[in-house]
């Protein structure tokens, strides 16, 4: 049974750092890009970051660019994302995601085959 497994979220301060973790267990993810995704009550799930299989290309959404970093750990079967200068707007239910078929790395939610449950963020202003 593939799972992915988030850990690392909390409350923090605006101003403050977080880093959340993903463990990969049932299978190997390390021909697989991945991504996070954010949802905020009320809203749709969002795209936050994504890295493709080797590590070597990332790509960022344009309210998280230069203050998250996504990296991972392929001899691990993990991905982490670094959170500096968190924001009120970051607060969100973080989502760890994996390709199903080996590929690109993607911005949208629909080519991800493979869900974490989520880890809260919560940041206070």
């Amino acid at each position: 049974q593939v799972r992915l497994v988030e850990s690392g979220g909390g409350l923090v301060q605006a101003g403050g750092s977080l880093r959340l973790s993903c463990a990969a267990s049932g299978r190997t993810f390390s021909g697989h890009a991945m991504a996070w995704f954010r949802q905020a009550p009320g809203k749709e799930r969002e795209f936050v970051a994504t890295i493709n299989s080797s590590g070597g290309t990332t790509y960022y959404a344009d309210s998280v660019k230069g203050r998250f970093t996504i990296s991972r750990d392929n001899t691990k079967n993990t991905v982490s994302l670094q959170m500096n200068r968190l924001k009120f707007e970051d607060t969100a239910v973080y989502y760890c995601a994996a390709r199903a078929l080996v590929g690109r790395s993607s911005q949208s939610k629909y080519d991800y085959g493979y869900w974490g449950q989520g880890t809260q963020v919560t940041v206070s202003s």
